[in-house]
């Protein structure tokens, strides 16, 4: 497991400044073993409780920005508490752990740690928040204002601000855009014809 130094160094390299002696302070209560990833397009964090380890894990990709990053490790906190709590016995991301979140998240919700461009949204999101930050289509357009210089990165665009019947590249494949159902977009691959149900939060990159 880390040292705290060696989480605060981690921390200063990811989170905003004045978020970090909070963050310390959250692992010093119940320590974990803690490891920046990769970037993984299926999660931005991870947490798995395991009965037969004393320290647990938390990972979080290194590609967020400094806001997503602390967002992220106060949802993965929030887990690793909730488990302790409760146990395995409650939905992981149910009640109790939307509570443990909101309580984490309390003293940290203010203009002195998040932007007030990422803070309305964000204070909206943790009324309610869901399981994946990715699915509020308003507070993922604020983080992504604070998004790590990237030069693929800046000719992506969402899914959701690409007009309908319009090809964009994804993964390394060629789609157009069909019709928005809720939360997903059906988009047909260009070449083979198939449908498939796009998040309308996926970022493209047009054609």
């Amino acid at each position: 497991m880390e040292s705290i130094d060696q989480l605060r160094k981690i921390f200063e390299s990811h989170l905003p400044n004045p978020a970090i002696t909070y963050c310390l302070d959250l692992w010093h209560t119940i320590p974990f073993s803690f490891k920046v990833q990769k970037p993984r397009a299926s999660k931005l964090g991870d947490f798995r409780y395991l009965k037969d380890r004393k320290v647990q894990t938390i990972t979080i990709n290194s590609d967020l920005n400094p806001y997503q990053f602390l967002l992220t490790y106060i949802h993965e906190v929030a887990h690793l508490h909730t488990f302790l709590k409760h146990g395995s016995a409650h939905s992981p991301h149910g009640v109790e752990w939307k509570k443990t979140f909101q309580n984490l998240m309390a003293p940290i919700l203010n203009d002195s740690v998040f932007p007030k461009d990422i803070l309305i949204p964000l204070r909206h999101h943790m009324q309610n928040p869901a399981a994946s930050s990715s699915r509020d289509l308003f507070l993922m357009k604020e983080m992504s204002k604070y998004d790590l210089p990237n030069e693929f990165k800046s000719e992506q665009i969402f899914l959701s601000d690409l007009l309908p019947g319009k090809e964009f590249l994804l993964s390394g494949r060629k789609f157009k855009k069909g019709v928005t159902r809720r939360t997903r977009v059906l988009c047909e691959e260009v070449g083979s014809g198939k449908k498939y149900l796009v998040s309308r939060l996926a970022k493209v990159k047009p054609i």
